[in-house]
């Protein structure tokens, strides 16, 4: 089976056909950096990091561009409210934003433009469509006529006549008709600007992803990334302009499913938002990939901490099977995990698996096909069957590394303190040796005390018929 994704333009199922045999351009709208990253805005990251990594699991050479919206609106009124500079606000949520991508997992991107970083070519795009007849500078501000542009609507499938004004200007006195928006809004006192042959401003935030998008990625490219509720109006207007510019544009649209919260999105105006760096104190950084990447990209996740204890529960049995069949492989060698070291290709995957992503990305199915080669390895590894436990340690790496969960890999290994686990495995060991002496003396009372202060340490102790083995409580 070929790699097939939803199309939001299509509203179908289409295969994908690349414009360059080999190759795959992606851009996905990242952050507008007007506050710390929910883990709303993080699922965008992870779904489509599945995405890339995918990509290149199937042989494509895949340029990835993900940008960076910091001049906007909300980033003013953000700087205003705090008493600060513009860009102070954008920089610190920036490197918030990283900090999160690279907590969860998420490879960088190839590229990673910031939108007061292309000015020129902004000034540049809105030429082509003054000259072209679909923009017009009215007031100090230059707008798009949307009426110019017949089929205005089709990606969202909404009909200009039912459409609502844009409300992207104080007022729509300037403009020829109400849902004209924005291409560049004219300079007030306080406010960022840069200078333009008509006159100073700043830019409309749909003018920027498309100046940046085909600076990068070409006047065609293949897919363009989002949330589902940037179909409109911002992919849209995107999607116009660049259009009656004359640009090929986006040929697949991707848009992933939102989090909500007691039934409503997920949103910094409602005050629900759970912020990253919140939720990294609460589980580790994998389990809470596992839980926004479990899903399929499309759908809906309405969090809870039911359901994020579920995830968490769900991939530790499968992070236990590949330490312990780890283990049994690195005793069997002297040392060094057994494994995949090689980057993962789809072709050397279950053929189940492999058909579970390429349809659509079908992360839940690819999912069962991770959880029953654990439930067999570890049917093995009972068995005391060491063939059967490294093949199935392989496979299931295998499928993780595709995924971006193993947990053996980068950044999972370095996130677990390997090196201290010397250290601490000496200390534990020496406790566990005190447990064994009260055992013999048959002061049981005694034993459990230390394995009560084991577990409140944040130690697991697992008694075996090899003796008693540990791990971190996860």
């Amino acid at each position: 089976m070929t790699f097939r994704l939803y199309d939001t333009a299509a509203r179908s199922v289409r295969e994908f056909v690349p414009l360059e045999p080999g190759e795959a351009s992606l851009y996905l709208c990242g952050a507008t950096v007007q506050a710390p990253p929910h883990i709303g805005h993080i699922r965008s990251g992870v779904n489509f990091d599945i995405c890339v990594r995918w990509l290149a699991a199937s042989g494509y050479r895949v340029t990835f561009c993900r940008n960076v919206t910091d001049i906007d609106d909300k980033i003013i009124r953000a700087a205003a409210a705090e008493g600060v500079p513009w860009w102070l606000i954008a920089q610190r949520n920036e490197r918030a934003f990283a900090r999160a991508y690279d907590a969860l997992g998420c490879l960088p991107p190839d590229i990673e433009p910031r939108a007061t970083g292309h000015v020129p070519e902004m000034i540049a795009l809105m030429r082509r469509l003054i000259e072209g007849g679909h923009a017009y500078a009215a007031g100090g501000d230059v707008y798009f006529n949307v009426t110019s542009w017949p089929d205005y609507g089709a990606l969202s499938g909404q009909r200009p006549e039912h459409m609502r004004p844009a409300e992207d200007t104080d007022g729509n006195d300037a403009k020829r008709d109400p849902r004209d928006f924005a291409l560049w809004k004219g300079a007030k006192p306080g406010e960022p600007w840069w200078e333009t042959p008509w006159g100073p401003g700043r830019p409309g935030w749909h003018l920027e992803c498309s100046a940046m998008s085909t600076r990068y990625l070409g006047p065609a490219f293949d897919i363009h990334g989002g949330g589902l509720d940037l179909v409109f109006p911002h992919h849209e207007n995107e999607l116009a302009q660049s259009r009656a510019a004359g640009d090929g544009f986006a040929r697949y649209w991707m848009h992933n499913g939102l989090v909500g919260v007691a039934g409503e999105k997920m949103s910094k105006s409602l005050g629900n938002s759970l912020l990253a760096h919140v939720m990294l104190t609460r589980v580790r950084p994998v389990e809470l990939r596992y839980y926004l990447g479990q899903a399929h990209y499309r759908s809906a996740i309405e969090y809870s901490p039911e359901a994020l204890a579920e995830a968490v529960a769900a991939y530790r049995r499968i992070e236990g099977f590949v330490v312990r069949a780890s283990e049994l492989a690195s005793a069997q060698r002297s040392g060094g995990h057994c494994g995949p070291v090689t980057p993962t290709k789809a072709a050397d995957l279950p053929a189940a698996f492999a058909a579970a992503l390429d349809d659509d990305l079908g992360v839940p199915q690819a999912l069962a096909v991770v959880h029953e080669a654990v439930r067999e390895g570890n049917s093995a590894l009972g068995a005391g069957d060491i063939g059967a436990t490294g093949g199935a340690l392989g496979c299931v790496r295998g499928m993780l590394g595709a995924l971006g969960l193993d947990p053996l890999a980068e950044p999972w290994s370095a996130a677990g303190g390997d090196d201290l686990r010397p250290v601490v495995d000496s200390l534990v060991r020496l406790a566990l040796e005190q447990r064994e002496a009260t055992r013999e003396r048959r002061d049981y009372h005694a034993a459990d005390a230390i394995r009560e202060r084991l577990k409140t340490a944040g130690l697991l102790i697992e008694d075996t018929p090899d003796g008693p083995r540990w791990e971190l409580k996860r």
